[in-house]
């Protein structure tokens, strides 16, 4: 990571006697030392506002759209997010990958363009490959970047992931309450629900508006049941 200037890692339960392992890696102790360890990939990207999973997309039914990296549309969505807020590439295991619950955090996935018949890759390597694609387009320089925090406080800047997730908490709830989900409801009804909203791309605003019609509405089911 820290060879294209990428130094916040942030790790869902590691495996202790790897991630130990890991921190005698040349150049790495210093990146390794300051990672932050999350229960769950929601906390992880808490403030994230653009979540990206990565997947060799290889005999999985995906409900996300899905892009390659390498294509000028998809780097200048990153770059442009990366004005703008945080972004979060997030990684699987190499045995497993992402789970569905896992993709149901992000806003889309991206993938490595590789030949059909070994389309999946080592983990560092998956790693390298993509922080270098986004790091070998400069980022803006400090004009650019003050004006980016201009929006940040007009109400326009995207919802983040922990914003997203108190909407997706609440709307699941009115809809429970409502009896359209039933209370022992699958956790696939909620990851639906969860892809739903972030389709929405709501800014810190309209997150802020639809957290209150929302909780209004759960405050009058409730009481009237």
């Amino acid at each position: 990571m820290s060879n294209f200037g990428f130094c916040d890692l942030r790790l869902v339960n590691p495996y202790a006697p790897s991630f130990r392992e890991a921190r005698s890696a040349v150049g790495a102790v210093s990146l390794l030392s300051k990672a932050r360890q999350y229960e769950s990939v929601a906390d992880a990207v808490a403030d994230c506002n653009l979540v990206i999973g990565t997947t060799a997309a290889a005999r999985r039914e995906l409900h996300h759209p899905l892009r390659r990296l390498g294509e000028t549309e998809t780097t200048s969505l990153i770059r442009r997010q990366l004005r703008r807020g945080h972004v979060a590439l997030l990684f699987g295991s190499e045995k497993r990958g992402l789970s569905n619950e896992d993709f149901s955090h992000c806003h889309w996935l991206l993938r490595i363009p590789t030949r059909e018949e070994h389309g999946s890759m080592n983990l560092g390597q998956a790693v390298a490959v993509c922080l270098y694609e986004i790091a070998r387009h400069p980022q803006p320089g400090p004009r650019a970047a003050k004006g980016a925090g201009v929006a940040k406080t007009d109400g326009n800047r995207l919802a983040n992931a922990a914003e997203v997730e108190r909407v997706t908490a609440v709307l699941v709830d009115v809809l429970r309450g409502s009896g359209y989900l039933s209370a022992s409801s699958s956790s696939m009804a909620e990851q639906k629900v969860r892809r739903m909203v972030r389709r929405l791309n709501l800014s810190t605003s309209d997150a802020q508006v639809w957290l209150g019609m929302l909780r209004q509405v759960l405050w009058k089911t409730k009481r009237i049941g």
